[in-house]
């Protein structure tokens, strides 16, 4: 997997998929992952999206194999941002399509309000613009896993997470795959997810924008998701079946084949 520094001491990790053909242009693009995953989450969209781009999946800072932070790590939102705008560079592309799920779909949009000359496309799965109403949760969440460990959480909390139609087994995966974050990446970054808010940003996005949501998400209504949405000039909403609001992986078959038609047209 490669790596790159983006500081001194730490590297970010991402995962490179192209079967597209050798002797023709392709566009890239750029997958960002939620809380307490990897690049691993859209494992899925590979097959969907790899013949048309070169799919490129980031492991966020202290996540997957990028390098793990510390509990003390000053987390910022705005260095997440940069993160991303470090990794489109290093790859040596003027412009990604740009696809984020949960929190990595609030980075995504982020990215596209303050630099559209980087942003093709933009693809929002069940990422909020606001996560300020997670306020009440973090903290609970935080006291669980410094006493029970990240995967007893995990486990804990993925109902909500993942809706009541995923099947156990599949449950099961994205446990272990979850569980793995360190709980030092946790502690501070569940500090910092509170303070998120760009809803003040998104009326500034210029990149045809698919934004999809789900009928019954615990990160906001569809009301809600609608409200910044229309501020997002031709953009456009989806809204799914299901009481998940991590659309991408509750529904990756059908969320993958969204994206895939909506970067093709």
């Amino acid at each position: 997997m490669p790596h790159f520094e983006v500081s001194p001491g730490v590297t970010l990790a991402y995962a490179v998929d192209d079967f597209t053909d050798p002797w023709a242009p392709a566009p890239t693009v750029l997958l960002l992952h939620g809380l307490a995953e990897s690049g691993e989450a859209f494992r899925a969209f590979v097959p969907a999206l790899s013949r048309q781009a070169r799919v490129v999946r980031l492991d966020l800072r202290g996540y997957g194999g990028s390098t793990p932070m510390p509990a003390d790590h000053p987390w910022r939102f705005d260095r997440l941002v940069d993160d991303v705008v470090a990794l489109i560079r290093h790859l040596g592309v003027p412009r990604v399509h740009l696809v984020g799920g949960k929190i990595g779909g609030t980075i995504a949009l982020a990215v596209a309000a303050r630099h559209p000359e980087l942003v093709e496309k933009l693809a929002v799965l069940g990422g909020p613009a606001s996560l300020t109403n997670m306020a009440g949760r973090t903290p609970g969440w935080r006291a669980q896993i410094a006493a029970e460990g990240v995967p007893a959480w995990v486990a804990a909390s993925n109902a909500g997470r993942m809706g009541t139609r995923m099947s156990a087994p599949a449950l099961a995966w994205w446990t272990q795959m979850m569980g793995r974050t360190a709980a030092s990446t946790l502690e501070g970054f569940l500090q910092m997810v509170p303070s998120v808010d760009v809803t003040a940003e998104v009326g500034a996005i210029r990149a045809p924008t698919l934004v999809v949501t789900t009928t019954g998400s615990g990160l906001g209504s569809v009301d809600e998701v609608r409200a910044w949405q229309e501020r997002i000039a031709g953009s456009r909403l989806v809204v799914l079946d299901n009481d998940s609001y991590h659309v991408a992986a509750s529904d990756p078959d059908a969320t993958a084949a969204l994206v895939r038609d909506f970067l093709a047209d």
